[in-house]
């Protein structure tokens, strides 16, 4: 008798849940004037985003609970599976994008998964297409994940990380880098807090994501033959995960030389803007621009061109230039477009002036004394003018700073 309840018990709780179904009424409209959300992209006016509707169920088995955000390449919700009951995030990528970042999770998924940096970065547990009459489009099925850094800047009212958040989220990070630096042979080239995710571990907030949806539906507009959802945020969960390394869309292999364009603009390392050969060290000049975002509520460098009126190379170049000095000689030989703004003895010549009286040292005025330096020690050993001068990930990791 005791085998034949253990059979019913194991053959109920692998029966596939029952698809929710979401209510048609009782929603917001939003006005035709206000463009919301994927609607302000031109990929979206050439049809190019897939036109989910909350309660689908795609791949027999993955029912969209709720829109959880979007970008310029694609769209993301909460789902369910339905046959192994656990909640999962679906990244719904538009028509026309490549298959750069489903392939990139695909060799993510092939590396040495015992190294401690592993399990900071975001990985794929699925992967399965939708097909349109026009073109199919790639989905990628991953682990839900609470705020990204970003978000927790906007909740936080200081829009600050403290001392202590930013040591333990940078370890976290630095796990990460070293991992896809060693092991995966990869560079991330987008660094940013968008892109930098907490573990969610308290399942509640997705139940209740779930509930809010039932109970009050998202607001939304119809546009053509499609429906524009508004996003809805998780709750304040009582217990943080770890930190999570994602977006791999711009990702390329580490073992490769090139000098194309890449980086957020305010982030973009000098191998990029003077067009020097790059490799790992970007994502370190990266990581070490982004931490003034975090820790000082404010970019490092802006970019801001005051003749052309916008972000351009020539300003970001001198504001590094008053920040870290004149770069080397040797660098600027190696640079395509070094000529444009150095002359052959290295002195600065484009039509923007050099900031005068700026200073890494002035640029922390809230850490004073030992801490001051031991912390500046620490951000110098990644904003380096030549990328073979900087620390790697693994370096980073044992500095006293980090460690204190």
């Amino acid at each position: 008798m005791k085998p034949l309840l253990n059979f019913m018990k194991n053959t109920l709780r692998r029966a596939p849940s029952i698809p929710l179904q979401f209510p048609t009424t009782g929603f917001a409209i939003v006005k035709d004037s206000v463009r919301l959300e994927e609607e302000q992209f031109d990929e979206f006016k050439a049809g190019q985003y897939y036109p989910v509707i909350i309660g689908d169920v795609f791949a027999s088995k993955y029912q969209v609970l709720g829109k959880l955000g979007f970008g310029t390449t694609s769209t993301v919700w909460l789902a369910r599976n339905l046959q192994e009951h656990k909640y999962v995030s679906l990244k719904i990528f538009r028509r026309g994008v490549d298959q750069n970042e489903v392939d990139i999770y695909a060799q993510l998924g092939k590396a040495n998964p015992s190294h401690p940096g592993h399990h900071h970065v975001r990985t794929a547990l699925d992967t399965f297409k939708l097909q349109r009459d026009e073109g199919n489009h790639h989905c990628l099925v991953q682990k839900p994940m609470w705020d990204s850094w970003r978000d927790m800047l906007s909740r936080n009212p200081t829009h600050r990380f403290t001392e202590k958040l930013l040591k333990a989220g940078l370890a976290q990070l630095f796990l990460a880098l070293d991992y896809l630096h060693t092991e995966c042979h990869l560079v991330h080239t987008d660094i940013k807090g968008d892109n930098i995710l907490q573990e969610l571990v308290d399942k509640s907030v997705l139940e209740a994501f779930a509930k809010a949806e039932l109970e009050t539906p998202s607001a939304r507009k119809f546009v053509d033959d499609a429906t524009v959802y508004a996003s809805r945020r998780f709750d304040l969960p009582d217990d943080f995960g770890d930190v999570v390394l994602g977006d791999f869309g711009a990702t390329v292999r580490g073992d490769e030389k090139r000098n194309h364009d890449a980086q957020p603009n305010v982030y973009r390392s000098p191998e990029f803007m003077l067009m020097t050969e790059w490799s790992y060290p970007v994502d370190i000049w990266n990581v070490g621009v982004m931490i003034w975002d975090l820790f000082q509520g404010r970019h490092l460098f802006y970019g801001d061109d005051p003749v052309k009126r916008k972000y351009t190379t020539r300003a970001h170049l001198a504001e590094v230039v008053g920040m870290l000095g004149p770069p080397p000689l040797d660098l600027l030989q190696r640079g395509r477009r070094s000529t444009e703004f150095f002359t052959e003895d290295g002195k600065w010549k484009a039509d923007v002036d050099v900031p005068e009286g700026t200073s890494l040292e002035d640029s922390v005025p809230h850490l004073e004394g030992e801490k001051r330096e031991e912390f500046l020690t620490f951000v110098r050993g990644m904003l380096q003018w030549r990328p073979e001068d900087r620390k790697t990930a693994a370096q980073l990791l044992n500095d006293p700073w980090l460690k204190s």
